[in-house]
């Protein structure tokens, strides 16, 4: 099985599949929408006391197979009757790219838009008018889903360590490099402050048990729990790192990439007297609108934008290998074996199928697509989001927690038993009560 050349190669591709969309485009606008500060720290605690566990537990059940999504749970029970949550983790990262790419479109479009300067002269109200324009243009939306589709199966061609490893070594540090500039920039303007206030001062009087819900499920989404990503990646980590370690830089990546997201959109948002709460529009609307009124407007939106696009190839490499590498495997024992670059080519005709779909739902081109008064777009994302993911993080806490004991964290005394408290029951019933949530039950 090919394996990461080296420990940070891991640490960054784990890194970069979380950092994507889910801390760049929605932590800024869900931290808007519950209050600021204290939904952060919220945030930060259930990233740990959580993530941590969560994290370690999916790397450590690849690490020990050493087999992706698809051989995993049978190599460790010698059964199939896990295998079920083999397929739980490919769809799940099927339904998560099946619209994935339509979002990674309009971050490439919004970049070459704004290296044209067609935002120009623009107030909020005509930047609304001209995303729906585009979002109800399909052709153009295919086009730039296929190109999000293409360019990250080119990565995706080549072996683990000279694909997703190499460009992860160059990738995230231009992301950090990046994040880092544009939140100095963004801070600095005039009735910054604010924004900096709303994300550093907590107002616990917001916090209510939802709150404490959506920052729950929210640390879940940003660092791609349940999914089968950190599964995979751990059955190509090299034998000799330490899971732990690697598991708790990897989580302060995604919290410093979050913070310093935060610190890119809310301050901008503020100084030019926006709401934090415009929701999941925010990026493509107000941000545009706030950039038109700052110095170098056009080199400003288009790095913004880059960096939009380089936080979603990130992710989208990570979760397209899951389905690469699982039809890998999968049909390794059959007559007809694909080898790498037919699953990239089997992948990549899928996912252009489940996007273009997505597209003509969400344009209104195919009503017989839409379901429960939803377009295919959104059933997609709350099916993943409100059920496929807390699944997939319940029965992995399960699987270790109480049937699969090589599986389990071999630390200290003192730390396994939290370890173990934590998957077989503290996590659980978190999960259970945002699973609950999400559907309106309670």
């Amino acid at each position: 099985m090919k394996s990461f050349s080296s420990k940070i190669g891991v640490l960054l591709a784990a890194a970069g599949s979380a950092v994507g969309l889910g801390s760049i485009w929605k932590f800024p606008y869900t931290v808007g929408e519950n209050g600021g500060g204290a939904f952060i720290i919220l945030y930060i605690v259930c990233s740990i006391i959580f993530g941590l566990p969560l994290v370690m537990n999916e790397f450590l059940i690849g690490k020990l197979s050493r087999k992706t999504a698809f051989g995993a749970f049978r190599a460790l029970t010698g059964s199939n009757r896990w295998q079920w949550l083999s397929w739980t983790c490919l769809l799940s990262s099927t339904f998560i790219l099946g619209f994935y790419f339509v979002v990674t479109g309009w971050c490439i479009f919004y970049m070459v838009e704004a290296a044209s300067n067609s935002f120009a002269g623009m107030d909020a109200s005509q930047l609304t008018a001209y995303f729906n324009t585009f979002e109800g243009n399909a052709p153009l939306m295919i086009l730039y889903a296929v190109i999000s589709i293409v360019l990250t199966a080119a990565v995706l061609w080549f072996d683990v360590n000279k694909g997703i490893e190499r460009l992860s070594k160059i990738l995230m540090p231009l992301l950090f490099i990046m994040l880092i500039v544009m939140a100095i920039h963004m801070v600095l303007l005039d009735g910054g402050t604010a924004g900096l206030r709303f994300l550093f001062e907590p107002d616990f009087s917001k916090i209510n048990a939802n709150v404490i819900l959506e920052a729950m499920g929210l640390s879940f989404f940003t660092l791609s729990l349940g999914v089968g990503v950190l599964i995979t990646y751990g059955g190509y980590m090299p034998k000799e790192q330490n899971v732990t370690r690697t598991s708790l830089q990897m989580i302060i990546l995604v919290i410093i990439v979050s913070l310093l997201a935060g610190t890119i959109v809310l301050p901008a948002v503020f100084a030019f007297g926006f709401s934090p709460t415009e929701g999941p529009e925010l990026t493509f609307v107000t941000l545009p609108a706030v950039f038109m009124h700052m110095f170098s407007p056009t080199i400003t939106s288009v790095a913004f934008f880059a960096l939009m696009c380089v936080a979603a190839i990130t992710s989208t490499i990570s979760l397209m290998e899951v389905m690469v590498a699982f039809f890998c495997e999968a049909t390794s024992e059959t007559k007809h074996p694909l080898n790498r670059h037919q699953s990239v080519i089997f992948t990549s005709l899928i996912l252009v199928v489940t996007n273009t779909l997505c597209v003509l739902s969400l344009t209104g081109h195919a009503d017989w697509l839409t379901i429960m008064g939803k377009n295919l777009f959104d059933n997609f994302n709350d099916l993943v989001t409100n059920f496929l993911m807390p699944l997939g993080v319940l029965t992995m806490a399960l699987f270790t927690g109480w049937f699969v004991p090589q599986t389990r964290y071999q630390g200290s005394r003192v730390a396994s038993f939290i370890y173990l408290v934590l998957l077989r029951w503290i996590i659980p019933i978190a999960i259970v009560i945002v699973f609950l949530n999400s559907l309106n039950i309670l």
